[in-house]
């Protein structure tokens, strides 16, 4: 990063590969020939800003853009930090699509959400006779990329016994499939997300220190919607013109503004987004009104829970919270573990636990 800052145009990893030294040299000498003029950081962070959808235009936001406008040139590693329903995918794929390799394809991988041998297969491919199921040899998504990305989302999930393979194939441009003995190169770049502290991981043995310095090469971090409220406006105004049609809302009253200004949004962007749909498809008149946004916001929004809602212990206070991340994310599973910074299994483990297993957005509002 101190590199880039200081006016640095490629940077080349360890160990050095020829191919990727040839291509930096390429890069430079059509920029010295005025074959590919480097824009400026404002014309890179518009573009930036049209191409990923983060919306907003406060001072962070205006960072977050013109360092995605930056890095897209380059095809070294990226870790993008952040909390949950920050847009981490979408700065994923503006820095795919704004770079030379954009015709390439964008490969996401969730991390949390396959099973160790699950994820190996995905990433690494098997051959036939691997392991039960496995009737046909497949080519890993590392592999089937070719020179586009793989975006590794959630990073911090990737079991410890996978992270010394990954961190291998990341210093060799090699991956082993399951079940063979020859290995097979790769050139797609790697984009990897997670809204967990890795540092801390690294401290309590969670997550490989030599895996982290490989993947944080270049770090982009997403503010929490708390931190840049004065995007509120704007975006409320985007997912309305997002969900509603043309005899719908088109803005919100005055109350309701003062509202989601002064709610801290745990859930960031997607809880707000997630809001205003809701509130798009319950709204009669041209105006969103209080009582227009489903009753478990205004609960949130107004900072009064109901008498069911007084608790006095861990366990329903973090029952309460697994509450209203499935409420604010329609029921979702795999969504609400990821606004509530959990794995999928634990989320699962705590439905149960709760005797929420048959949990429902309509039965909770009924």
């Amino acid at each position: 990063p101190q590199v880039l800052r200081l006016g640095g145009l490629d940077l080349v990893t360890k160990p050095l590969d020829a191919r990727e030294i040839r291509r930096v040299l390429e890069r430079v000498a059509e920029r010295e020939t005025g074959q590919q003029p480097i824009g400026s950081p404002r014309e890179s962070g518009e573009a930036a800003a049209e191409v990923s959808g983060l919306i907003g235009s406060s001072e962070r936001m205006g960072k977050v853009h013109r360092l995605i406008g930056k890095v897209a040139l380059k095809r070294h590693p990226v870790l993008i930090l952040g909390e949950s329903g920050t847009g981490k995918e979408l700065v994923a794929r503006a820095v795919h699509q704004l770079g030379p390799w954009s015709e390439q394809p964008f490969v996401p991988v969730d991390c949390g959400a396959l099973t160790p041998t699950l994820i190996e297969s995905e990433l690494f491919g098997h051959v036939k006779g691997a392991f039960t199921g496995a009737q046909q040899t497949r080519v890993g998504l590392l592999a089937a990329a070719g020179a586009g990305t793989v975006f590794l989302d959630e990073i911090g999930e990737l079991p410890i016994e996978l992270q010394s393979k990954m961190l291998r194939a990341l210093q060799e441009k090699e991956v082993k499939p399951l079940g063979s003995n020859e290995r097979l190169r790769f050139e797609a770049r790697i984009i990897a997300a997670t809204n967990q502290d890795l540092e801390t991981a690294i401290k309590r043995g969670a997550f490989r220190k030599d895996l982290y310095f490989r993947l944080n090469v270049v770090s982009v971090k997403l503010p929490p919607l708390r931190d840049r409220k004065g995007d509120i406006p704007v975006l409320v105004r985007h997912f309305i013109a997002r969900y509603a049609d043309r005899t719908g809302p088109a803005d919100v009253s005055d109350e309701v503004m003062g509202r989601l200004m002064s709610y801290e949004w745990p859930g960031n962007v997607r809880e707000l987004e997630n809001c205003i749909q809701r509130a798009v498809a319950l709204g009669a008149g041209p105006i969103i009104q209080m009582q227009d946004l489903p009753s478990s916001m205004i609960m949130r929004l107004s900072g009064r829970p109901s008498s069911q809602q007084e608790l006095s212990t861990l366990q329903s206070l973090e029952r309460r919270a697994i509450l209203q991340a499935l409420e604010a994310t329609g029921g979702d599973r795999v969504r609400a573990a990821k606004l509530l910074g959990i794995g999928k299994t634990t989320i699962y483990r705590k439905l149960k636990e709760y005797g929420l297993e048959d949990f429902s957005v309509s039965s909770a509002s009924a």
